[in-house]
This record gives structure tokens, sequence and C-alpha cells, in this order.
């Protein structure tokens, strides 16, 4: 078995290979590839095949795909290139016999009201046209994705959304990377979405109420409404798009796009995910954390 894992510069995709190794892959076997190859060097030290990827142009990708059995298409972060990137990988990946890809989507992907789905759905959609087998693994939050929110209420001392009571089943990075590795190793995967989730959806406040045992000070979420939150942000000097994406997200949240926990995940690593806390703290800087109380005497 071959592996090619695109974008394995970045933080899933780095985490997928760590999985592979653990799994028993022979590091041989695994093609590690993304733009910046030299900071894979330390993964070529230990026997993974390092290649420059870059989906921006394609002449990169025949020799980085070459001998491929199946190919990890992690999604491209640039969300006003990644039909065409991924088209490209598409199309590389049957010019060069790869048996099957297996895609990083968003939960719900064909059905949702996300406002990040829908160049994941047409994704699916050429991925499946593409006449090779294929597995969607369609993650839902990043629980790191937070990491941002609780240092600044760190300092502010507030959590300020406009998505209600809306809830998150996030789950770790490494959650959805251990999945993949599973999913990339073993069979009977084919024709399958799998609508990747943690096993709790948690709202703000209860993430208002992780946040403040974490930094060690009292953090509340104040829920505001769409166009207060918008004002929150620009006075904040968020650019005006950001400002919007994240206003949208926040719409979304509410109305429950993010909110099914299911047990795919869970299922496919054989163990139950890393929770809200437990997640935050592996990923907050040290200096963000509480000290730890000293044991009973």
């Amino acid at each position: 078995m071959s592996v090619v894992v695109t974008g394995a510069t970045g933080h899933l995709g780095r985490l997928v290979v760590e999985h592979l190794l653990r799994r028993g892959v022979e590091a041989g076997s695994i093609t590690a590839t993304g733009r910046r190859v030299e900071v894979l060097d330390d993964l070529a030290e230990r026997g993974v095949r390092v290649a420059r990827a870059d989906l921006d142009d394609p002449s990169t990708l025949p020799d980085a795909f070459a001998g491929a059995d199946t190919l990890l298409l992690v999604s491209g972060s640039d969300v006003a290139r990644r039909v065409p990137q991924h088209q490209a990988a598409v199309d590389a990946a049957v010019a060069a016999g790869v048996g099957r890809i297996v895609y990083t989507s968003a939960p719900h992907a064909d059905t949702t009201r996300l406002a990040v789905a829908p160049t994941h759905k047409a994704t699916e959609e050429l991925v499946a046209a593409s006449g090779l087998a294929w597995t969607f693994l369609r993650n839902n939050w990043y629980t790191e994705n937070y990491v941002g929110t609780v240092l600044n209420a760190k300092d502010s001392g507030v959590i300020v959304t406009s998505a209600g009571e809306g809830r998150v089943a996030s789950a770790a990075r490494t959650d959805y990377a251990e999945a993949a590795a599973v999913v990339l190793t073993s069979e009977g995967h084919e024709g399958r979405a799998y609508e990747l989730s943690g096993d709790v959806a948690w709202s703000f406040d209860e993430l208002a109420e992780v946040a403040s045992a974490l930094v060690g000070r009292r953090i509340v979420h104040r829920a505001v409404t769409p166009n207060e939150h918008r004002r929150v942000l620009l006075r904040a000097k968020l650019p005006k798009a950001a400002a919007a994406f994240v206003v949208a997200l926040d719409a979304d949240i509410a109305a429950g796009a993010l909110a099914d926990a299911t047990t795919d995940l869970r299922d496919l690593t054989g163990r139950p995910t890393t929770p809200l806390a437990d997640a935050l703290r592996a990923a907050l800087p040290p200096e963000a954390l509480a000290p730890a109380a000293p044991p009973p005497a």
C-alpha cells in the first residue's frame, strides 16, 4: 500500500502522516507533499518520501502522485481557489493511476447551509465523477479553531458571539487525523461519506466555563445580535470580509449547522473523542494556562 498525503505541511496533513506511522505503515510507502517541502525534512529523515506538490501548479503533481494506491486530498485553505486546485489534484490522480481518493470535506456538505460548504460539495461531486473509488471525511469544526477565542477572552473576560444557543460538535485535529489514517489503512470505506464530529456538542456558555477553568479567570459568553457582532469585530480592526465571515458562521451555528454529534469518529478510532477542555489545554500556549493546583498534603 502506498499513500500520498497532500497538505502535509499543514496541521491536519502532518498529523495524518504521524498517525500512519503509528499504525505501522512503512515510512517509504508514505509520500508527504506540500509547497514548502523544507518543513518536512524531519519526516524525510525518518524515511518518508517527500515531494513538492503545488495544487496551483499542476506540473508538480505527476511526480508527487506517481505510484500511489490512495490519495488523501486535504482540502485547501484558499476558498476562492479550492475547486480548481482540487480539480487539478483529481485529474493528476486519474492520470497517475491512483485507485482511491479520500477527501476531507465539511459536515453534511451536500445539504448544509454552512457558508464554507459549497466548495466542498463541488469537490465531492468532481471526485465522484472521476471514476475512482472515493471516501469523504466530513469533518466538523476543529477545537483548535477556538484557541484564539480563548486567548482573547483571557485578556477581556468575554467571549462575544452572535451564535445564540447554537452548539458546536468539535473534535481535536488529532482525532480527525487518526480517523483518516484508519480509513487509509483499512478496507470497507469505498463509497462512504463519514460525518465526523466530537462526541459532545457544546454551547458557547460551556466554552466560556471551560476557558475560565483553563486560564484561571472568570470568562462569560455575551450573546449579541449579528449587527452588533459585526460592529464589535470591526471595532477590533478585523477586515470587513473576515467580520462578515465570522457573523455568517455564527448564524450557521445558531441554526444548528455544526451541532450534529455523531458516532462516526469514535467508531473509526475505537475511542472517545478528545473532550473540549483537554483539546484546548493541549493547544493553548503553556503561559496562557492557570498554574496547576498543588496536590493535597
